[in-house]
């Protein structure tokens, strides 16, 4: 397959196609063809499904049906990520505070120097 700025070539089953793909995501979009054409190979070598488009068809089927089940699992609580991150910021906040605290010094105990 080969890469350039405009685009790059995949190949699926055997055939080429040229697809539009954005500066730095190449090496994603490669590693999601070789997945679709794993996927039409199993479906293709199982030989119940004809012709490459109902092969292309169960293949979208069963890789969307993948990520959905997936999703769920692996997913991540969006709202409960922001509040632990909130709750850092003020633990650090508060740690910071505590050392500003500790370390401060008044006018009145600074040394007076005559210059």
């Amino acid at each position: 397959m080969s890469r350039d700025n405009k685009g790059m070539d995949i190949n699926i089953l055997g055939r080429e196609f040229r697809v539009a793909c954005p500066e730095g995501e190449q090496e994603a979009l490669l590693a999601a063809a070789q997945y679709l054409d794993m996927k039409m190979r199993e479906i293709r070598e199982q030989g119940k499904v004809i012709g490459i488009e109902r092969i292309a068809v169960m293949a979208a089927l069963n890789m969307a049906f993948e990520l959905k089940n997936k999703s769920g699992a692996n997913s991540v609580d969006i709202s409960s990520a922001q509040r632990k991150i909130k709750s850092m910021e003020v633990m650090i906040d508060d740690a910071i505070r505590a050392q500003e605290t500790l370390f401060a010094v008044s006018s009145s105990e600074l040394p007076l120097t005559s210059a």
